[in-house]
């Protein structure tokens, strides 16, 4: 069940529409809401049309059905630079059924597939999480920088998946003990125009580096660590990783300073 693996979700349409039906909105958002617990890779969206008109008409009217698609995801605040592919392959009869009846076989070519792919397997996860205490563990100096590599955030909010508390509890365990080290937690974000912070989407505040940087402050201090020896701050998009933008959306402890005394 840990393992990679697809996700699959059909959209049909009426004929010569791109319009999506009440129905299959419905289902769609269903849908998305599942993906919030899930860790997705990237989603790839195709347009498609039965073999009625021309080519050229049906290309364009398989592009307009993807889409519209790909509008929905961003209204439920799917971050678009999940998506990967987007595209209206036209007439293309890929659903037979065994029937003579063209209305059936042509209705259920009058579609959009969605194909999520989901991230690698959990024992790489677990690997990476231990990485992250294994250098939380090293001797630390002033200036070191922990990626928070599998601290995941819903996306457009900056609350955590249920999957990443297990994390937390375990690095808030390490830094409870580390009782002489201070730390800036600092939130990033992906995606966003110049060095501009995102749109958190609960509070609509522009803001959501620093509301990541908060939810990980409050959590630690909820689990023991002192508020003396922390502060958060958001980074926006100051400092973008490179490549894949999911790499952006991040979360790091930097030590600030290392006492050698124990706190009050």
């Amino acid at each position: 069940m840990f393992a990679q693996n697809e996700l699959n979700h059909e959209i049909y349409f009426d004929t010569d529409k791109y319009e999506v039906p009440e129905i299959e909105q419905n289902r769609l958002f269903l849908f998305i809401q599942k993906l919030d617990s899930l860790q997705v890779e990237k989603i790839s969206i195709y347009g498609f049309c039965d073999d009625v008109g021309s080519v050229d008409y049906n290309l364009n009217l398989s592009q307009q059905r993807a889409d519209v698609i790909k509008e929905l995801f961003s209204s439920r605040k799917i971050d678009e630079s999940l998506i990967s592919n987007v595209d209206g392959k036209g007439e293309i009869l890929l659903t037979i059924v065994n029937t003579k009846e063209a209305n059936i076989i042509r209705g259920l070519n009058r579609r959009v597939e969605i194909i999520v792919l989901l991230k690698p397997s959990k024992s790489k996860e677990i690997e990476e999480n231990q990485n992250e205490e294994k250098n939380l563990n090293n001797d630390l100096k002033v200036g070191d920088k922990i990626v928070l590599k599998n601290i995941l955030f819903k996306i457009g909010y900056s609350t955590i998946l249920d999957e990443s508390k297990q994390v937390l509890d375990s690095l808030a365990e390490i830094l409870v003990e580390k009782e002489n080290i201070y730390f800036s937690i600092q939130g990033h974000v992906c995606c966003t125009k110049n060095t501009r912070d995102a749109v958190d989407a609960e509070t609509k505040k522009q803001n959501l580096s620093l509301a990541r940087a908060k939810y990980i402050y409050n959590f630690l201090a909820k689990k023991g660590v002192s508020k003396k020896r922390m502060k958060y701050v958001g980074m926006r998009r100051k400092f973008p990783l490179g490549g894949d933008p999911k790499f952006d959306r991040r979360v790091e402890i930097v030590v600030t300073y290392i006492s050698n005394r124990k706190i009050d």
